[in-house]
Formats: structure tokens, sequence, C-alpha cells
């Protein structure tokens, strides 16, 4: 890689660090209304800031480069790195987290919209240091969605043109991508704001409904409060519910949904797919916590439905502690660590399209073993999925499985028990928060060693990544040409 193609890296990720500077700022009206003290804000921003200067200084001559796919992978991965150590700044400076490994864990879980947190005291934490907590899960929500709605299509990587609603969107999408993310942005805005609204007249303060928005939105999961949503109203939990729904349904459906194109978007078959998914999960935990639990219909109804789509979608909010439940209950939720939301959603894990398309791809194989002879075409929303964005998917799903079993056996030999290991790594990747037993909804993860941490950080990242952008970096084809 010559100087050219480095300063023109460099020049990009440059906006990392204005886009961090301008987020630091947005912290400082919450420093001045609670009166806390504002210097880590101050300190931060201005590292950021000189960041900015000094690589705008050194790179202000290149502004003619051919901008490869090599160096949009580069991008990428550099500029979530970029994210996550900035993020620690205010953690660090106002001691808040004095441990570098726990900022960068909380960090890391922050941006990637994960939640798992080492904190064992929540609410002890500065107002301001908690909204900047929160804050992290909604910058890395947009993000997310500009990742894999935007970039990795427009780079052509690991199939994500196929996740398109209509065939000819990529086409249209390059010359109108500004136009595009900012009515993505838009939906984001409008999403959390509105849940804002719809908190605040259940009675929750504004600020506790600013927060609890941007990890809902973002399906992050961080909450200013121990207990999560557990002590507040019904009502605040059902709005939660319906909100981190919305959040696990790809933007695009969104979109389109914005443009009254209704079509489009109801007869999308991930979006169909997931609220079935959601409802089958509510409907067989609600039965157990009915039967097996004796829990009132409205309390287990709402247990349920809350608990399944917070997994689901990948937020991690608990309302109550579902390891108490009976172990059927909780082995379903063990086992929607690996579902996921939709493709093109802030929500992480597999996501069910990839589920759909195994299951249309295991549907083939039981059709062609009847008829031999037979031509089987294997469609996702009307359109057909290539062999090779076929192998996209089935390579995707077996490196996810793969990495889930080497970071396992990292936390185990690290002297974690195999349960808490599996539990811990499967929400890290997934991006849920929470796990089962040590780390389930009543835990956290302050009791693991920094070893354990970083490779949590690691699993989060590689989660947040979608695998295949992450690792691409690491094969030598990457680097030939």
């Amino acid at each position: 890689m010559n100087l050219s193609s480095v300063k023109a890296i460099l020049r990009i990720l440059s906006f990392v660090f204005l886009f961090q500077t301008f987020a630091y700022i947005f912290v400082l009206p919450i420093t001045w209304i609670f009166k806390e003290d504002s210097s880590p804000f101050y300190y931060s921003l201005s590292i950021s800031l000189a960041s900015f200067l000094l690589i705008r200084l050194f790179t202000r001559k290149n502004n003619n480069f051919d901008f490869k796919k090599r160096e949009g992978y580069i991008v990428v991965v550099s500029g979530w790195l970029i994210l996550f150590l900035t993020g620690v700044l205010p953690y660090l400076f106002s001691q808040s987290i004095p441990h570098f490994v726990d900022a960068l864990f909380e960090a890391v879980s922050g941006f990637t919209t994960t939640g798992s947190s080492i904190l064992s005291d929540i609410e002890a934490l500065p107002k301001s240091i908690l909204y900047w907590r929160s804050l992290t899960h909604w910058i890395g929500g947009i993000g997310i969605i500009s990742l894999v709605i935007i970039i990795l299509p427009t780079m052509n990587a690991g199939g994500y043109k196929m996740f398109s609603l209509e065939s000819s969107l990529q086409e249209k999408m390059h010359p109108r991508i500004k136009t595009v993310g900012l009515t993505l942005l838009y939906i984001y805005l409008t999403l959390t704001f509105s849940q804002t609204l719809l908190m605040m007249l259940g009675g929750m303060n504004w600020y506790e409904a600013l927060c609890h928005s941007y990890g809902t939105v973002a399906t992050g999961g961080f909450s200013p409060k121990n207990d999560s949503l557990a002590g507040y109203s019904p009502y605040i939990q059902y709005i939660a519910t319906l909100f981190m729904f919305l959040a696990g349904v790809n933007f695009m459906v969104h979109y389109f949904i914005f443009k009254r194109n209704f079509k489009i978007s109801l007869r999308n078959e991930e979006f169909l797919f997931y609220t079935k998914v959601v409802a089958l999960f509510t409907f067989l935990v609600t039965l157990i916590l009915i039967f097996q639990a004796n829990m009132p219909w409205e309390v287990a109804f709402r247990s349920s439905i809350f608990n399944v789509v917070s997994i689901i979608s990948c937020t991690g909010f608990c309302n109550t502690d579902y390891m108490l439940w009976p172990v059927l209950g909780w082995l379903l939720m063990f086992l929607l660590l690996f579902a996921g939301g939709s493709i093109g959603s802030t929500s992480g894990g597999i996501k069910m399209a990839r589920h759909l398309i195994v299951l249309k791809n295991i549907n083939a194989t039981l059709f062609k073993a009847v008829h031999r002879n037979s031509v089987y075409s294997i469609r996702l929303n009307g359109n057909p999925v290539s062999d090779e964005n076929n192998r996209c998917v089935l390579a995707f799903i077996a490196l996810y499985l793969i990495t889930f079993v080497i970071l396992t056996l990292l936390l185990i030999f690290d002297g974690l028990e195999i349960p808490d290991a599996a539990s811990a790594i499967a929400t890290g990747m997934a991006g849920v928060g929470p796990g089962l037993f040590k780390v389930g909804p009543v835990g956290n993860f302050s009791h693991f060693h920094d070893f354990s941490k970083i490779i949590m950080s690691v699993a989060m990242f590689t989660g947040r990544l979608e695998i295949l952008t992450l690792f691409a970096i690491f094969t030598r084809a990457f680097w030939r040409y």
C-alpha cells in the first residue's frame, strides 16, 4: 500500500474524529443541567479535534485517489476502532471507569450496541457519563445502518445486495446515497423522539426517556437504572417492546413505508418471517409461564413478549430475571441469542434473512430428494438467490459458529465455566447484552479477568462487523493486489 492510499484512508478516518468531537459537545449541556464536571468532555473533545486537524494537515494535498474495495474494508474496520479508543476517554478522564480494559469493554459494548456491562452500580455514575454511555449506542446504530444498507452493498461485500427489498434498488442507490442516507437518518430520529415522547407521557422523566430511547432504537440496551426497565409501569414496558420490535426491522422497510410504497415493505419475506418468529416464541414462553410458573396471564404475556423481542432484536433490556423461569423458558432465551433481527436493522446476531435462506436450502434439498430431475430455484423477495450469494450465507453461518466455539474455548481456558463462557460469547457476538447464568439479566461482566474482557470485546466487534468484513482483512488474498 503506497503513501497516497494511506493518506486517502487517513483523510476519510479524520471525519470519525470530527464526528466524535461533535458527540462530546452534545453531552456538555447535560453536564450543565445537572451541574456536573464538564472537564472530561472538554479534554476528550480537545484530543479528538486535535487528531482531526493533524490528519487533515498531513493529508491536505491528497485529493485525487482512486478508492478501491480494499481501502473500503480498512476504513470500515479502522473507523470502528477509532470510535472505541476515543469512546473510552470520558470514562477515564472522569475516573468513572478508571481501569482501561474496563473502559474499553464499556465503550466497545456501547458503540457495537451490545449492552453488556462491567458496572455493578450503574446509578452511582454521574448522569453525564450515563448519558454518554447511552449516546454511544445511538451513534453506533447510525454506523451499523450505514454499513449494512449503504457501504457493504456498494462494496459488493458478503452478498449484501441480495437483501435489498427490490432488485433495482442498488442500481438506484449509488447516485442517491446522500438522499437515502438523510432519509434513513430522519427515520432514525423520528423513532427516537417518538419513543421519548411516549415514555414521557407514561411518567418517565425526559433524561431517562431519552437514554432509554437511545438504547432501544439502536437495539443497545444500556439503561441509566440498575434494574433496567423492571421498575417501570406496564405501559412503559409495552412502549419499549413496540420500539424494540421496530428497531429490529430492516430500515429499508421503514424507508419504503416513509416513501408510501407499502406493497414492497409488507411483502418482504424477512419482515414476515421475523414477525412469525416473535409471535411463535412469545406464545411458547407465555404458555410456559402460565402453566409452569403460575403467572397471571397479563404478567406472563408481558414478560414473554418483552424479553423475546428484547433478545431477538438484540436490545437486551430486561423487565424480569428470566433465569428464575422454568428451565424450558430460559433455554428458549438461549436459542434466541443466535436468532438476530433483520439485516439492515441495528440488531446483531445471524439475522432472520440468513435463517430463512437456510430453511429454503433445506426445503430445496428435500424437494430434490423426491423430484430428482427437477429444477428448484431459491428465491428471496421474489429475486433468485445466486449460488455465490447462497455460499456467502452458508459461509457466514459456518464462520459465525466456528468463531463462537473458538472464543468460548478461550473463556473456558481463562477459568470460566462452560455455561457462563458459552452464554457470554453468544450474547457478545449477537450484540444482545445480558446472557444466562452469571451474566444473566441481574448479572454483569465485572468478575471477568482482563483477558476474558478483551476476548468479549473481540466477540462484540467481530459480531458487529458481520464476521466476514473483519475476517477478510486477515486473508492473504486481501493484501495480494
